[in-house]
């Protein structure tokens, strides 16, 4: 399967998600609380990497782009729209990288729209947040999934890291920005420039990018063992000190 069909049938994938959360608005709230409270979490797991001054910037655009509770729509319909003209514009390590931001992005709408369902059915008998989502997380189960995604995520920083080693390319997005503007693929294009731009410099510290990957896996992998497997209460306690932090 090519770049575009790729790219289309996992902005299709969460169409139809959303599309289902339109037609039933009690899912669509849950599956936004359980954004919401991801994005919280993952403030209060990376407080210290967000506030230093080397790591900051690459925590925040994991934030933005990876873990947000933001609306993508507008980048879906881009993507959707632009799949076969992306090939032809943009060099290949560049549709690569596209292609895996698509995938991980259906990958993560799934895994969402399953902690929804899990969240919807455990409202009566929730005393926290925190403890909803702990047995939302166990009920969802698909640790091969979690496991994968975060393989997305680590691959999407080692991706952008070797994006900013390709001779030239840094220029060649900066000229490309009237004509993809043009094309339709702003939110494309101003996603490259920003993961250029923080890779690069994260990658101009001498084992930056290994030193934030290693932390963001180290940490993530700590969690999702957790989440699966700690005793309910010291997973719950630790989850709400965490969401706690991020307040």
């Amino acid at each position: 399967m090519d770049a575009a069909q790729t790219i289309r049938d996992a902005i299709a994938d969460v169409t139809a998600l959303r599309l289902h959360r339109t037609g039933d608005p009690a899912l669509g709230a849950a599956v936004g609380r359980i954004k919401t409270l991801q994005a919280q979490r993952f403030r209060g797991t990376y407080a210290d990497l967000m506030a230093s001054p080397a790591f900051g910037p690459a925590a925040r655009f994991f934030l933005e782009e990876l873990y947000s509770d933001t609306d993508y729509t507008d980048r879906d319909q881009q993507f959707g729209r632009i799949a076969g003209t992306l090939q032809t514009m943009f060099p290949a390590a560049v549709v690569e990288t596209a292609v895996a931001l698509a995938v991980l992005h259906a990958q993560t709408e799934e895994l969402d729209q399953d902690m929804g369902r899990a969240w919807k059915a455990h409202e009566a008998n929730a005393a926290s947040d925190a403890i909803r989502y702990t047995t939302a997380w166990r009920t969802v189960g698909q640790r091969h999934a979690r496991q994968q995604q975060l393989q997305r995520v680590l691959a999407m920083g080692s991706d952008l890291a070797r994006l900013t080693r390709t001779p030239g390319l840094r220029m060649m997005l900066r000229m490309m920005r009237g004509p993809a503007n043009a094309a339709g693929m702003g939110a494309l294009q101003k996603f490259l420039e920003a993961g250029f731009d923080t890779f690069g410099q994260l990658a101009r510290q001498r084992g930056g990018v290994e030193h934030f990957l290693a932390a963001i896996e180290g940490r993530e992998r700590s969690l999702m063992d957790q989440l699966f497997d700690a005793d309910p209460v010291t997973c719950e306690t630790q989850l709400a000190r965490t969401l706690g932090q991020a307040r």
